[in-house]
């Protein structure tokens, strides 16, 4: 039977697997598709070849999307996000200077945002020089969510420190040249600085906020429209290599797919201490972090619209857009859950009943009912205790 070709762009993450799961292992075949899975060199060129056509779908960074519907983006395509690609997957990363300054300002190695960021405001606010922090694209979840830690820190991004974009891969080794001071990547690459000896580990997103996204399933609103049968067909692989990802006795075997030349490049142990949250951050200190990189459990590839309203508040608040009705509905039409929906309705897959939410009302694990069976919710929000309510996100 003749299988229908999707080119697919990715960036190697670990966040990545979902769609090298759904083509290695067979899940894409199963709905008569065939990935053609390519490795991109940065964030610009995932955007702007899907935006000319090179890529049908990408993996895609969480406000990419947005930030091109709003107009953001050197062309002016419309963009979608039908799906995400779980939940959590990065952590900030400083070096082994800035480390000690921060434990001479009272940080501990619980990886707590709150603690370690009143430390690095201290270091931030005695250093001599203004410190540099990188970030994978100015579109990315990495900058708005290190943003919001360092301001509810008391460090003003863009005043008391640089923010810079570099490509994920290149992070480590800007971290021991001294060029940055610190940077918030997905995983592998806070790892290998670790490994290599030139990084600390110090937070992780999952803590600064807690069941949220970091990439997506995206691609132009006309390819969509076009092809609506091939995207519910991809979603659905998704949703199964999700549903495989998530049992912990198939993460040996993902870590040595996720691990291999043509995807990760780095050891499989490293790239397994990613799927499982058991980091090394530094020094020989290990953590467990619990639900550090979620694939599927806690409505994890939901694509909430009010996760798309956050993501048009930091952009408002950090003057790349000008707060309007308008400018608001678009961010809220660029995540697209009635596609997802649809796409998994003949599964019978249990849905949020909502396409919204307050995050940080849920402070503990909560089931709730839908029409197709329970569904497990984990604690949302952010590590300050702030909600936010997408009804009034500004």
């Amino acid at each position: 039977m003749s299988q229908t070709i999707i080119a697919a762009g990715f960036m190697p993450l670990t966040d990545s697997m979902l769609l090298v799961v759904a083509e290695q292992q067979g899940f894409a075949a199963a709905e008569g598709l065939s990935l053609r899975l390519v490795r991109e060199t940065s964030w610009a060129n995932i955007r702007d070849r899907v935006g000319v056509g090179h890529f049908d779908v990408a993996h895609m960074l969480a406000p990419m999307p947005i930030a091109a519907n709003l107009g953001l983006s050197p062309l002016p395509v419309p963009f979608i996000a039908a799906m995400a690609l779980g939940h959590g997957g990065n952590a900030v990363t400083v070096s082994l200077d800035l480390w000690a300054q921060m434990i001479a300002h009272g940080a501990t190695d619980d990886l707590d945002p709150a603690t370690t960021g009143l430390a690095l405001a201290a270091a931030v606010h005695a250093s001599p020089r203004r410190l540099r922090f990188g970030v994978v694209h100015q579109d990315s979840s990495h900058n708005h969510e290190l943003r919001y830690w360092l301001a509810a820190s008391g460090v003003v991004p863009d005043r008391d420190v640089e923010i810079v974009v570099l490509p994920p891969p290149l992070l480590p080794d800007a971290l021991a040249s001294g060029a940055i001071d610190g940077y918030c990547v997905g995983e592998p690459w806070g790892g290998v600085a670790v490994r290599a000896g030139h990084g600390r580990i110090v937070t992780t997103k999952s803590r600064i906020w807690r069941s949220s996204p970091d990439k997506v399933l995206g691609m132009r609103a006309a390819w969509a429209d076009a092809n609506p049968d091939t995207l519910a067909a991809l979603i659905r692989a998704l949703h199964n290599a999700a549903l495989w990802c998530s049992a912990p006795a198939n993460l040996p075997e993902a870590a040595r797919i996720m691990a291999q030349p043509q995807f990760l490049d780095q050891p499989a142990d490293l790239v397994g201490g990613a799927l499982t949250g058991h980091l090394a951050i530094g020094a020989g200190a290990t953590r467990q972090v619990e639900r550090f990189y979620v694939p599927y459990a806690g409505a994890a590839n939901f694509p909430w619209k009010s996760h798309a309203v956050w993501f048009y508040a930091q952009m408002v608040r950090w003057g790349q857009v000008q707060a309007s009705p308008q400018n608001l509905a678009l961010a809220a039409a660029s995540f697209r859950p009635d596609l997802y929906r649809a796409a998994l309705a003949p599964l019978g897959v249990p849905m949020p009943p909502d396409d919204y939410k307050i995050d940080g009302l849920i402070t503990k694990p909560l089931e709730l009912a839908t029409p197709a069976g329970p569904l497990l919710q984990f604690p949302d929000g952010f590590f300050d205790g702030t909600r936010f309510d997408w009804s009034a996100p500004l």
